[in-house]
């Protein structure tokens, strides 16, 4: 039986993460929770799953929760809280589905405990990924991609040699606005940028799902899981999501994974793989989808996506600014404080305010973090 910690367990991946999980019992055993504020959901899945450990943002809310949980149900909070989830549970795997930066620490403490991951948290590779990469090769632990693009990959590369491989190809839905010119992004509403016409996920990746920064942290995750530079990593726009992504070999195949947009299949994968299990997803039917189309990412319309490649081929440091700057600006649209052009405005200013240091440790790594959101919360 699998012992299996959830960090971000009531957020989009969380939830569909214990889904999965419930619906196969004899194989798993869900010790840790982490949370931030949804008290009442995080209550629920204690009660269901019974985990030893669990989390969430604040002390008050810790204090709350402590009175309302089974006996033995241990809670902390804030960043101790989701490392103690994370390291301290008796976790095996450990499915990292926090958002933003955050995931960074309690990821690597996983690691250190000797916990597989499963990656759904784009921004620990992001912010950290020579430093996540090699520990995890270090301890001699998996990591294992969660998000449906990577997982694809993953599914892709099965057997095959990777000095073979030519490109791998991302593929985008192109958002909420992907049939918008951008003079007609300059009054959209945040309920707007909500309305993704795929995937149900979150507020915060919807809308990086809809300036194309979304795909922009794929691209740097992909540039650690898989080693290829960044000239050989392509993204297409594919508005039916069923081609989750491509690689491209040196003989011209091209090899695909297809599927209906449910994340349930490629948490399922990365929960069970080398295995593949029955899923709860309904099956793909090509004939009823007919026809599949593809265009070409027009990097003028989405310059978010052209902010990541130039910070991935800096290195360094300036991914993290690109992820911080962007964690800042969409929660202040989410907030009406700023308009949606304004999100990317702010990505590129702060990146052109900042010299990119390579190979930084840790402690440099939390301080550009910090720099950047005072930069982006100050324009």
């Amino acid at each position: 039986m699998k012992k299996v910690a959830v960090l971000g367990s009531t957020g989009s991946i969380g939830t569909q993460t214990l889904d999965v999980i419930s619906r196969d019992p004899e194989a798993y055993e869900v010790v840790g929770l982490a949370a931030g504020s949804n008290v009442d959901r995080l209550l629920q899945q204690i009660h269901d799953f019974r985990p030893k450990r669990v989390s969430v943002g604040t002390k008050q809310l810790a204090d709350q929760l402590q009175s309302q949980v089974p006996a033995g149900v241990r809670v902390g909070y804030g960043e101790e809280g989701l490392v103690q989830v994370a390291a301290g549970s008796g976790a095996d795997y450990v499915v990292c589905a926090l958002i933003g930066s955050m995931g960074l620490t309690s990821t690597l403490a996983a690691i250190e405990a000797g916990a597989d991951i499963g990656l759904a948290n784009k921004e620990t590779l992001v912010s950290a990924g020579h430093i996540v990469m090699q520990r995890a090769k270090d301890k001699g632990i998996s990591l294992l991609p969660v998000d449906s693009e990577h997982s694809a990959i993953f599914q892709c590369l099965n057997g095959e040699d990777r000095k073979s491989v030519k490109r791998l190809v991302l593929t985008a839905s192109g958002g909420s606005f992907r049939d918008r010119s951008r003079n007609e992004l300059r009054d959209v509403t945040v309920e707007d940028a909500l309305k993704h016409p795929n995937w149900s996920m979150g507020a915060k990746i919807t809308i990086d799902s809809a300036t194309m920064v979304n795909k922009g942290l794929e691209v740097i995750e992909a540039h650690w899981l898989f080693g290829l530079p960044y000239d050989r990593i392509d993204v297409v726009i594919h508005p039916e999501s069923i081609v989750h992504s491509m690689v491209e070999f040196a003989d011209t195949s091209v090899m695909a994974q297809l599927g209906n947009p449910d994340m349930r299949v490629p948490i399922q994968y990365a929960l069970t793989y080398p295995e593949r299990r029955v899923s709860p997803a309904s099956p793909l039917d090509l004939l009823s989808r007919g026809t599949l189309n593809f265009r070409a990412m027009d990097f003028d319309r989405y310059p978010a996506l052209r902010l990541a490649y130039e910070a991935g081929r800096s290195g360094g440091t300036a991914t993290t600014v690109y992820n911080a700057a962007n964690e800042v600006a969409v929660a202040r649209f989410l907030r009406g404080d700023i308009p949606f052009l304004a999100i990317e405005q702010i990505i590129e200013k702060v990146l052109n305010r900042h010299t990119a240091s390579a190979f930084p440790d840790l402690g440099l790594i939390h301080e550009t973090d910090q720099w950047a959101r005072r930069e982006a919360a100050s324009l």
